[in-house]
C-alpha cells in the first residue's frame, strides 16, 4: 500500500493560492469555467486530487448558501395542489 505523504506548508499555500485564483477568476467571469482552464489545470496541479473534490463541492455550498442569504428559502410547492 502506498502511503500518501502530507503536503508541507509551502505546498498547501501553493494550493491554496491556486484555488483562490482560480475561485476569482470564476467570480470575474460569472462561472465560465473556460475562461479560467488555465487556472483550473494550475490548481488540479498544486493539488491533492482529494483537496480538488473537497475544494469543488465547498464552492458549490458556499454559493448555495449565498444565494439563500440573498434570495431566501423558497420551498417547492407540493405537486397535485388545484
Amino acid at each position: 500500500v502506498a502511503k500518501m505523504s502530507a503536503p508541507t506548508k509551502e505546498e498547501r499555500k501553493a494550493c491554496w493560492g491556486s484555488r483562490d485564483e482560480f475561485w476569482q477568476c470564476l467570480d470575474r467571469h460569472s462561472e465560465d469555467a473556460a475562461k479560467c482552464q488555465e487556472l483550473r489545470l494550475t490548481f488540479e496541479a498544486r493539488c491533492p486530487q482529494q483537496w480538488v473534490k473537497h475544494f469543488d463541492k465547498r464552492r458549490d455550498f458556499l454559493k448555495y448558501k449565498r444565494k439563500l442569504e440573498t434570495e431566501g428559502y423558497h420551498p417547492l410547492e407540493t405537486a397535485g395542489k388545484s
